[in-house]
């Protein structure tokens, strides 16, 4: 019985583990659709960068600006973290035993009764913490936690991985609680530091029944573990694992440059000094396509930009603080990244369905993300600040107005007097340089 149990992990563990790689490949794959951006924008001062791992995606520093929900998550994160190196041993235990056997305990002696007490105080407080959450989004309902954005599959994502994490949490304390009712049956000290205080109350059941109930909650914690590894990529819960190399790779400039395009400057520089402007193509060559101004599609985008949209956690901090969103604008730079990973995911089936993409009629711009909701945005990088992990809506919507602007002239008539005048007479105002020359004088004449 023992080697089919042994079997049957190994094969529940494989395939878990395959399916796994496969969806972390197709939205690796899915990342790199974006444009190359310059190595010194994303690699440079590699020690700043760690540090930002540590404090933004260990730490969770930009959590803690509101400590109560911050603390919960910790929790939630702590427990996540420590109890895997549960899961450790129960990967070995089913690979070697095919069920519980506390495999760590022969390494660690009576220390091991310490650690699986920590992580059971861990579960406990974990327990409350998604408690707390999930009566802070369906009872409380904080208003950023239930806007409109979410109606549909992101509540639902929100709210099924706190009932997984009830359940996982459940079990791992059931099991212990089981086996430390065996205990007290023969005579022994049952159970670790809270599943102890459980034990007595499973104590009037059967030897048979308390080996069941610990076998069962075993494959169940595992099971559990497993599916809910495979449920992470199509979730917003992928932030898990995509935090610490988003952190990583987030911008190190201050938050207020604003990146200019080069070949829009080239145009300017050759204006000005043509004898710098690149020879005519020679006969027989093909021109090179024009470079397309801004983002029009996720394509057009650069790779961290998409990296953005997988790593957001749906929060809501960069919609709570948004000044054109408080003031009843369309605008919430959250569904700009949610916009963002919906049009993404829509283009990698489309790969994956014809093995290459084509433009098909629908576009990032208009398609996901409207014309309103990019000139509601006043650029003042509150999203940006606020978010807890390093992502930059800003820095989406400022590409796609770019296209706007420059590529369909969709501007309000303000701003285009402005370019034209600008174009014109190298100033926002409707007069000429020399008309500028001659207020001037007139200026100085009476003063």
């Amino acid at each position: 019985m023992q080697i089919v149990q042994q079997l049957l992990f190994i094969l529940l563990a494989t395939v878990a583990i395959y399916l796994f790689a496969r969806n972390v490949g197709r939205i690796r794959r899915n990342i790199l659709l974006g444009r190359n951006e310059p190595e010194s924008d994303r690699k440079d001062q590699p020690s700043t960068r760690w540090k930002n791992v540590l404090l933004l995606a260990f730490g969770q520093k930009k959590m803690f600006k509101r400590p109560v929900p911050a603390l919960l998550h910790f929790f939630v994160y702590a427990g996540f973290v420590l109890i895997n190196i549960e899961v450790l041993e129960i990967l070995i235990d089913g690979v070697t035993k095919g069920g519980p056997y506390h495999t760590f305990e022969h390494f660690l002696g009576s220390f091991y009764g310490w650690v699986i007490g920590f992580f059971e105080i861990l579960a406990v407080l974990t327990l409350i913490a998604v408690i707390i959450f999930l009566i802070r989004r369906n009872i409380l309902k904080v208003p950023r936690l239930n806007m409109n954005e979410l109606d549909g599959w992101p509540r639902r994502d929100a709210n099924t991985i706190l009932y997984i994490e009830i359940a996982l949490m459940t079990m791992l304390l059931l099991m212990n609680s089981a086996e430390g009712a065996l205990h007290l049956h023969s005579g022994e000290a049952g159970g670790f530091l809270i599943s102890q205080l459980i034990a007595p109350a499973l104590s009037g059941l059967s030897d048979p029944s308390l080996h069941t109930l610990q076998v069962l909650c075993w494959w169940g914690h595992i099971i559990g573990i497993f599916a809910f590894l495979n449920y992470l990529p199509y979730s917003k819960h992928f932030h898990i694992l995509l935090a610490f190399p988003n952190a990583y790779f987030t911008r190190l400039e201050p938050q207020g440059a604003m990146r200019n395009m080069q070949d829009v400057q080239n145009e300017v520089l050759y204006m000005m000094q043509p004898e710098l402007a690149p020879p005519p193509p020679a006969e027989g060559e093909t021109t090179p396509a024009p470079p397309r101004f801004g983002a029009r599609d996720v394509q057009d985008l650069g790779w961290k930009n998409l990296l953005d949209a997988y790593s957001c956690t749906e929060c809501g901090r960069c919609t709570s603080v948004c000044p054109a969103n408080q003031t009843g604008k369309k605008l919430s730079p959250r569904r700009i990244m949610m916009a963002t990973r919906d049009r993404l995911e829509e283009v990698g089936r489309l790969i994956n369905a014809k093995q290459e993409w084509k433009e098909g009629g629908k576009t990032l711009l208009h398609d996901y993300i409207t014309v309103e909701e990019l000139r509601a945005c006043t650029t003042c990088n509150a999203c940006v600040e606020a978010c807890p992990v390093g992502i930059e809506p800003l820095d989406i919507i400022s590409q796609l107005r770019r296209n706007l602007v420059m590529e369909e002239s969709n501007a309000p008539g303000e701003w285009n007097a402005m370019f034209s005048n600008i174009e014109n007479n190298m100033a926002p105002w409707k007069f000429s340089p020399d008309d500028r020359d001659k207020w001037m004088e007139e200026m100085n004449a009476a003063g």
